[in-house]
């Protein structure tokens, strides 16, 4: 009797998860796993049609609601995600650790001193292996040709947490965090004032691809990548969006809904942080350059922050500032992209 007893509690616990695991999966989610419009690897965002990219924030803001309100979900139980870093992290490292966790998962810390990688072992090599031991993979990295070649022979997807060219991940939260704000995308004015890098690559496609108005204002010579701003102005013209670059800051954020700055001196370019601070003189985000942009102009950051050069303290300080509203949603937004990807291989 009490082994029977025993083998319907087991039973009970079962049906009780699937049934929770089939209860959170909203319409976005079944629309993202179905597996007819999703490639199997996020790399930029032109990997995801603007239908994706909805979803993705619909479930990011299901997702959210639930951690918020202390309730479990845990669809990748027993899944495992390998983190590979070749640059250093806060935020991406420890909101992917910490997603995989809150979905049932674990994520295992990979630096090149931990791998063969870092001893010559070819990527194909890597990512034959490891996607024997692994269900996806997250790499931070140099080169977006490393990730492509990575993605090429992996049988897993593959996930960019940031490269020199694209970071898609970081785009994903900022445009839950201007959503949670504003009743609709499209339309804005986004304006990023700096160093045309790889966050102002990744928001130039994720403006085009949902309809905003994206202006970037670099200094001579620091512009986005050409080809990544032809392919946004292809996109914006099918989404009523639009891509415009300029060397004037104030052109650019006059009568702008979000006022956006990254460091002039990403990784990998400490040398040149002397050459930039004069480079970049004139487009540091302060309190006279926010007149200029709509009254109540959100002001982003992805951080790290360098108060005093791209940005003021009273402007990154204040109430405009939504720059740790972005950093937690990176927990939120890369959850539903690990469901995305994770569950459909499941």
């Amino acid at each position: 009797m009490r082994a029977a007893f025993r083998g319907s509690r087991l039973f009970l616990f079962a049906l009780d998860r699937v049934t929770a695991e089939h209860a959170g999966r909203t319409p976005a989610l079944q629309r993202l796993i179905s597996g007819d419009t999703m490639k199997k690897d996020l790399l930029t965002l032109r990997d995801l049609t603007e239908r994706n990219i909805e979803d993705i924030l619909d479930r990011s803001a299901w997702l959210k609601q639930q951690n918020r309100n202390g309730l479990r979900h845990e669809p990748l139980a027993g899944k495992s995600l390998g983190m590979i870093f070749e640059k250093s992290s806060t935020r991406t490292r420890v909101s992917f650790e910490v997603g995989m966790f809150q979905l049932g998962g674990q994520a295992l810390f990979l630096s090149p001193n931990d791998l063969q990688l870092g001893r010559g072992e070819p990527i194909a090599d890597t990512a034959r292996t490891l996607s024997r031991y692994l269900d996806a993979i997250m790499i931070r990295t140099f080169g977006q040709d490393t990730v492509a070649e990575l993605a090429r022979h992996a049988s897993i997807p593959v996930i960019n947490g940031l490269t020199d060219l694209h970071h898609p991940c970081q785009a994903l939260a900022d445009l839950l965090t201007i959503r949670e704000r504003r009743a609709s995308l499209a339309g804005l004015r986004l304006a990023y004032v700096g160093d045309g890098n790889n966050v102002a690559n990744s928001l130039i496609e994720a403006g085009a691809l949902t309809g905003m108005r994206v202006v970037v204002a670099c200094p001579k010579g620091y512009e986005p990548d050409t080809t990544i701003v032809a392919d946004a102005r292809s996109d914006a013209k099918r989404t009523g969006g639009a891509v415009e670059i300029t060397n004037d800051p104030f052109q650019a954020v006059a009568g702008a809904d979000v006022v956006y700055t990254d460091v002039w001196a990403s990784m990998g370019q400490e040398q040149e942080h002397a050459k930039r601070l004069k480079a970049f003189k004139g487009f540091q985000v302060d309190a006279k350059l926010m007149s200029a942009a709509g009254q109540d102009a959100l002001v982003m950051h992805c951080l790290p922050a360098h108060r005093g050069e791209e940005i003021s303290a009273d402007v990154i300080d204040g109430r405009q500032s939504v720059v740790f509203d972005q950093a937690e949603n990176r927990l939120h937004t890369q959850k539903a992209v690990l469901e995305m990807l994770m569950v459909r291989k499941g």
